[in-house]
């Protein structure tokens, strides 16, 4: 190994406590912080693929995959298995909403088998990939929406899930297996036909979701109900809205396309002054300790001019007015985040700048495809 690749496998190494160091961190000494499974496998470079330990990973990925191709999420999936923890996997696995496309689950596991086959060329890797393939085609509605959760699952779950960028990590994939771009040169003709059909049809079902407010297409809604297309309400705190949050990925992926037909090229358009109309200026996210001895925070008037704040969009804009809110657990809109609680307030993204992405790749995007192009 190269030593890029022994540099990743030690800190993989370090990032998997021992069972000793495990009893430690209970008996209160300083525990290990951990490395989140999704972030840690997309740094690993290519070299780390032909060592052990990323094929006692793998293995691990082809223990957690379900029945149906699908992975779950939230799960440390590097971490070694014990007999313990595989009885309580199988478990799992018989249960409800296990396999999902949220927060990054089974698009990071697929993208991890197809490197690590075009690293070892061992078939089960690429078997897995493949079948991990298929439970995204098997999933994707007529429509050309993704569920949260396949097998269906009662509830919000089953609504067309832009949420957390689910829908979009399932679309680069196609996207790329479609082309066969790396790690995806493997994948058959006709498995890359098929990831061009759901690729047409996920994009097809974006611009049919678009959000027309007063006559004008805008943004999305981090999720739309499966059968009539409409912004749906999710968690309690999650009312049907234009996403200050999810959108701007949802463009970046359009604008990601080659030769993008007229129709998403209006659709871009029609997004990105969305986010020109919208954007919150001359104010800032101010940190402060409330009265409680708690850390807080606040929107608050910037200093001087506000030219040193960077625009904020809201993650909630009403489907009718345009204007910026925010939900506690009951479910009632407010207009001030001040309004909300304390656990919601600092338990959720409520704020964010990912406008400016959108904008700087607009700029290079629009000198191909702009209006007049």
């Amino acid at each position: 190994m190269n030593i890029k690749t022994i540099a990743a496998a030690l800190a993989l190494a370090l990032a998997i406590p021992s069972a000793a160091t495990a009893q430690d961190a209970g008996k209160g000494n300083k525990k290990v912080k951990k490395v989140k499974w999704t972030g840690m496998a997309q740094k690993l470079d290519d070299g780390f693929f032909t060592s052990a330990e990323a094929a006692r990973i793998g293995d691990n990925l082809l223990f957690y995959q379900h029945a149906s191709g699908g992975w779950p999420k939230n799960m440390q999936l590097q971490d070694g298995l014990t007999d313990g923890r595989r009885k309580e996997v199988e478990e799992m696995k018989q249960g409800k909403r296990y396999a999902t496309i949220d927060n990054k689950a089974t698009t990071t596991e697929i993208t991890y088998l197809a490197r690590l086959y075009n690293a070892t060329n061992v078939e089960k890797y690429k078997e897995a990939a493949l079948r991990g393939l298929d439970y995204l085609f098997e999933a994707q509605y007529d429509n050309g929406g993704w569920p949260q959760f396949y097998p269906l699952s009662k509830g919000y779950y089953t609504h067309i899930t832009y949420n957390d960028d689910a829908m979009v990590n399932v679309l680069k994939i196609m996207r790329d297996a479609a082309k066969g771009k790396a790690p995806f040169a493997f994948l058959p003709d006709s498995v890359k036909a098929k990831a061009k059909a759901s690729l047409d049809k996920g994009v097809g079902c974006i611009l049919k979701t678009q959000v027309v407010q007063d006559g004008r297409p805008t943004v999305w809604c981090a999720q739309h109900d499966e059968n009539t297309l409409q912004p749906a309400d999710a968690r309690a705190y999650e009312l049907a809205s234009l996403s200050g949050q999810e959108s701007d990925d949802i463009v970046l992926f359009l604008m990601s396309l080659s030769k993008p037909s007229q129709e998403v090229r209006d659709c871009v358009e029609n997004a990105v002054a969305w986010f020109r109309k919208s954007m919150i200026k001359g104010m800032r996210i101010e940190k402060f300790t409330n009265a409680d001895g708690k850390k807080d925070y606040r929107l608050s008037p910037c200093p001087g001019d506000g030219a040193e704040c960077e625009p904020l969009w809201a993650r909630f804009y009403t489907i009718d007015g345009n204007r910026p809110f925010f939900c506690d657990r009951d479910g009632v809109m407010k207009y001030d985040i001040s309004e909300i609680g304390y656990e919601r307030r600092n338990g959720y993204s409520w704020f964010n700048s990912d406008g400016l992405d959108v904008f700087k790749r607009y700029e290079s995007w629009a000198k191909k495809y702009g209006k007049g192009k």
